[in-house]
């Protein structure tokens, strides 16, 4: 007799292991923290400078580590043991928080601190993958990865709910004083609760040659197996071209709509609420045969929003508009982070996951790109301009990514 376990209980079992209570807290108030900042730093630039491509190029500052040195952590991750990399990420967080709050509540701060924190944000950021997720792959099994990894980017996507929606309401109340006040609250419970985490792995001696090594072994199993080549061709598309025009929603809000800054906290919000919705039904509904329909499908509605964001002019359109986008990014984000985990083999899949934040860093030419279009063509122009790219880029790379399942 074959028992057979519901996704319910599924679930229910996942929220009864401690130690995936705690990483998946961990994911929901890091990422909250850090659409928050995102938000602030975004709306914060362009009151000071005006400009959408330094805008943009915040944005890019964040994903250039992971273009850097995605690789090569996704290598190393696998000669340490996780769980003390991990308290070591919370508290640089912590640290660089403190920093930023400091310069801000004595009127000191300025673009070029949060050009550097933005960079620092991202090195933390480019070490979830290959750290806090591959823990939670090893806490609860092959068998239920697909619907952790659907819990883990639904608190993701909550995030995107929360982060700036309260990013909003305390720029507009507290100024960015408030916002960073927040993030440093936000990372200590962080640490808090990654000392808290008990699962070990064991760590592999490690030299800078096999490291080196492990990187390069990396890149050629992502070459050689069709189904991790085109899941990283899909992720490089969507990172390029769909993903960056969030960079432009500030300035979309505040020049076309007319939104202050609670206003364009909540218009950014619509898209982690789609987002987490679309989490929720992927986590109740989908099936291994559905995983690579969801995440090629997912990118091309995503692509297509863009033209129709960038042209509506009422809020309330625009923030349905954002809610769809959401719905497709869900697909796309779960199925991204599922696809990788099965098909790497479980020796490899820190270094596969290295390659994946490679991958996602690459998304940085997205927003050099947009950032100039935008100042050449205006923000409504260049948004509408990624759109189309990213579905040409879509046509021209069938052959490739066709592999990645029915």
């Amino acid at each position: 007799m074959t028992l057979t376990v519901s996704p319910t209980a599924s679930r229910r079992w996942l929220f009864g292991a401690p130690d995936f209570r705690r990483l998946w807290l961990i994911g929901l108030v890091v990422f909250s923290v850090r659409w928050l900042e995102m938000l602030a730093v975004a709306v914060f630039a362009y009151q000071q400078t005006g400009s959408p491509l330094i805008v943009a190029l915040l944005t890019m500052l964040r994903m250039l580590p992971m273009a850097l040195f995605g690789a090569l952590i996704g290598a190393a991750a696998e000669r340490v043991e996780r769980r003390t990399a991990l308290v070591f990420v919370m508290a640089s967080m912590l640290l660089y928080s403190i920093v930023v709050a400091l310069l801000a509540w004595a009127n000191a701060l300025e673009v070029w601190h949060l050009a550097l924190a933005s960079f620092i944000s991202g090195l933390t950021w480019t070490t979830d993958n290959p750290v806090r997720r591959t823990m939670i792959g090893e806490v609860v099994g092959p068998g239920r990865v697909s619907a952790a990894m659907s819990i883990d980017v639904g608190a993701n996507n909550a995030s995107r709910m929360l982060g700036p929606t309260v990013g909003g309401v305390l720029l507009a109340t507290l100024g960015i004083c408030g916002a960073f006040t927040v993030s440093v609250t936000g990372y200590l419970v962080a640490a808090m609760v990654a000392l808290r985490v008990h699962h070990r792995n064991t760590a592999m001696p490690s030299t800078a040659a096999g490291v080196l090594e492990r990187m390069i072994e990396g890149l050629v199993l992502v070459r050689r197996d069709p189904r991790l080549s085109g899941t990283m061709i899909i992720t490089v598309i969507y990172n390029t071209f769909g993903w960056p025009f969030t960079s432009m929603i500030p300035v979309i809000g505040q020049d076309n709509l007319g939104l202050g800054a609670a206003g364009i906290g909540l218009l950014a919000s619509m898209d982690g609420v789609g987002a987490f919705c679309g989490a929720i039904a992927i986590a109740l509904c989908a099936k291994p045969p559905h995983f690579a329909r969801l995440f090629v499908g997912g990118v091309a509605i995503y692509l297509s929003m863009l033209p129709v964001f960038a042209l509506v002019t009422d809020p309330l359109l625009a923030g349905s508009v954002l809610l769809l986008t959401g719905l497709a990014n869900s697909g796309f984000s779960i199925m991204q982070a599922t696809l990788v985990y099965l098909a790497a083999p479980p020796e490899m899949r820190g270094r596969v996951f290295g390659v994946l934040s490679v991958c996602i860093g690459v998304g940085m030419i997205g927003f050099l790109h947009l950032g100039w279009l935008a100042g050449v063509l205006g923000a409504t122009s260049a948004i509408m301009t990624i759109g189309v790219e990213g579905l040409v880029a879509l046509l021209l790379t069938r052959r490739w990514w066709r592999a990645i399942g029915p």
